[in-house]
């Protein structure tokens, strides 16, 4: 970090604390009171990044402390730096995968990292500390969310039923099978989530291994056979098996109903 600021940076962060920034692009320091050349503006911002005053977003654009950090680099929050991001790509997102799990109490462990389904980027990106891994997806399966308010910022997480069925969805990526599976049975047993809900959800966002997979599961806790008629409507007819825990042999029971081979 730099330590010492310059009239030059003490006159960036004078400007951007007045006027109540929280970004800069570039181009901003050329037209405003600071009447910057662009060279000098480029390496302002690169130098006051490289020095963990200010968080690069993406080249030209910048995260700005609301006032200077005292004995060490700044980082803007998770909330912060993830809607920043979003709203520059005009972007649709909802927070998902172990940061849900976390947040409805399946998992204790606090991830390093934010994973988010979004609808414009996809790999890894850092802003400050922050590091978010972004998932890109079609529009039509962002959706089922709920609004959190964090650090003053209010971010989009996966809801309840949304992530109970993306465990069992996108199994392989957040390596939540066959947690997934109990986590569904605990939130029936306790009545936490409402079965016409999963199975609206399931339908919704669900592909067809994910349907068959959730219609045994629900068949076995015993639901409503009119809510498992819907799920088995949406399947088309088909005579192979899916495992029920990928990754492993198919052996096992074979429920023929939804194609399932229970490899536990």
């Amino acid at each position: 970090m730099k330590k010492k600021l310059g009239k030059l940076e003490t006159q960036f962060f004078a400007y951007m604390q007045m006027r109540k920034l929280k970004t800069v692009r570039n181009g901003d320091l050329t037209s405003s009171l600071l009447r910057l050349a662009p060279d000098q503006e480029r390496k302002l911002l690169s130098r006051l990044s490289r020095g963990g005053l200010i968080a690069r977003v993406r080249p030209g654009l910048y995260l700005v402390p609301p006032q200077l950090p005292l004995g060490g680099a700044w980082t803007p929050s998770e909330a912060l730096a993830l809607n920043t991001l979003m709203e520059d790509r005009s972007g649709c997102y909802q927070i998902c995968g172990p940061n849900a799990f976390n947040r409805y109490g399946f998992v204790d462990q606090i991830p390093n990292r934010v994973y988010v389904y979004n609808n414009r980027i996809s790999g890894v990106r850092k802003i400050g500390s922050v590091v978010l891994t972004l998932i890109k997806v079609d529009d039509e399966r962002l959706g089922a969310t709920e609004e959190v308010t964090l650090n003053g910022e209010t971010v989009s997480y996966s809801s309840l039923v949304r992530t109970l069925l993306d465990a069992v969805y996108d199994w392989s990526r957040f390596d939540s099978l066959p947690r997934g599976y109990e986590w569904i049975r605990r939130e029936i047993r306790t009545k936490r989530i409402n079965i016409q809900d999963l199975v609206k959800v399931a339908l919704r966002y669900g592909d067809t291994g994910t349907i068959r997979r959730i219609g045994a599961l629900l068949e076995n806790q015993g639901v409503d056979t009119a809510e498992l008629g819907k799920m088995m409507r949406a399947l088309k007819p088909s005579s192979s098996l899916i495992p029920w825990i990928p990754g492993r042999p198919k052996r096992g029971m074979v429920n023929r109903q939804w194609g399932v081979v229970i490899n536990e």
